[in-house]
């Protein structure tokens, strides 16, 4: 028989630690939609992601800053455009090419769960929710985002 003090404890830790720890079983990332559990194709990991992020919003704000020298822009419309050309290049790349420059970089791609390419049509619909940057915040347990639930694609490794 445990103490009461111990019984509190184990609760505790198993409500703070989450699903896995009360004894769900999740499986791997992926695993529901038919993905390997590791390698090319299994779902990318948040480091490899949030990397490729940074290159391309880097990217986009190199290409603003340039333009903004041409153009005499104010701090704010490069902001701006800096914005609006993150959007068009994740839409037009991913839509064209299935990965960013970012993202290829990093070694990892955006593919349809059905297998189809993504195409332009999903990838607008993926841009302009990652835009809205709350939806690509809320992931499901195979670490896609709204946005990525939204287009019916996933980010895997190359």
């Amino acid at each position: 028989m445990t103490s009461g003090k111990q019984r509190d404890a184990r609760w505790t830790q198993t409500w703070l630690s989450g699903a896995r720890a009360a004894g769900a079983d999740l499986g791997q990332p992926g695993e529901r939609l038919g993905l390997p559990g590791s390698g090319s194709g299994a779902v990318a990991g948040y480091g490899r992601r949030l990397v490729a992020l940074f290159v391309d919003w880097g990217l986009s704000m190199l290409v603003a800053s340039l333009l903004a020298r041409t153009l005499d822009w104010s701090p704010s419309q490069r902001s701006l455009w800096t914005l609006i050309i993150f959007g068009i290049q994740a839409w037009l790349l991913t839509g064209a090419a299935g990965t960013t420059l970012g993202k290829r970089l990093c070694g990892i791609r955006v593919v349809r769960v059905d297998g189809r390419p993504v195409g332009l049509g999903w990838s607008l619909a993926r841009a302009a929710l990652l835009l809205l940057v709350i939806p690509a915040l809320l992931w499901d347990r195979d670490y896609r985002g709204l946005h990525d639930r939204a287009a019916n694609t996933v980010v895997v490794g190359l």
